[in-house]
């Protein structure tokens, strides 16, 4: 059988087994590795980690291949079936209940509150300044701001812009 063949080549040490080796069962390994992950960057690292492992330690794992039990190729995708899904266990997240989380261990800290800015009364008028509050602080949505003020979305949208305009022009030359 030519696939034993290049086995025992590679096995020999021959010059060159390796690369003939490699080319002849990359595309059955990443259809393998595939099978277990999807992510094209996750196959080219799980593939290159059943080539890894196949020639580790000057290629233990090739030479305990017994051809009795099962063909080469089908040999081959085991190994790289299970190599993928070992590391993909080793990588995988732990996750664990939220029930089974301490308390103390889920406390945040506490969230110093934000001071509100000194804005020189003249900056924005007092729309200007009701819209954003009403976007900021309250955390409204635009609809429901024009809903409140009785003025159209798109007024909101225009004087929040026009506010944006003033606040960063402010800023600005306070940095400078």
């Amino acid at each position: 059988m030519a696939q034993d063949g290049d086995l025992d080549r590679l096995l020999r040490g021959e010059k060159g087994a390796w690369e003939t080796f490699v080319r002849r069962y990359a595309g059955l390994v990443v259809a393998a590795v595939r099978g277990v992950a999807r992510e094209p960057a996750e196959v080219e690292d799980l593939t290159q980690d059943v080539f890894l492992r196949l020639c580790k330690d000057d290629f233990r794992l090739l030479r305990s291949y017994d051809a009795s039990r099962a063909g080469l190729s089908t040999w081959i995708t085991i190994v790289a079936r299970s190599t993928a899904r070992d590391a993909m266990r080793r990588h995988r997240p732990v996750s664990v209940p939220i029930e089974a989380v301490p308390e103390g261990r889920l406390a945040i800290d506490p969230v110093e509150p934000v001071r509100k800015l000194k804005l020189p009364e003249a900056l924005l008028s007092p729309r200007q300044r009701e819209i954003l509050t009403m976007l900021y602080d309250r955390d409204m949505e635009v609809s429901e701001v024009a809903l409140a003020l009785g003025i159209d979305p798109q007024t909101v949208r225009s004087a929040h812009h026009k506010a944006m305009i003033k606040l960063r022009a402010h800023f600005r030359a306070e940095v400078e």
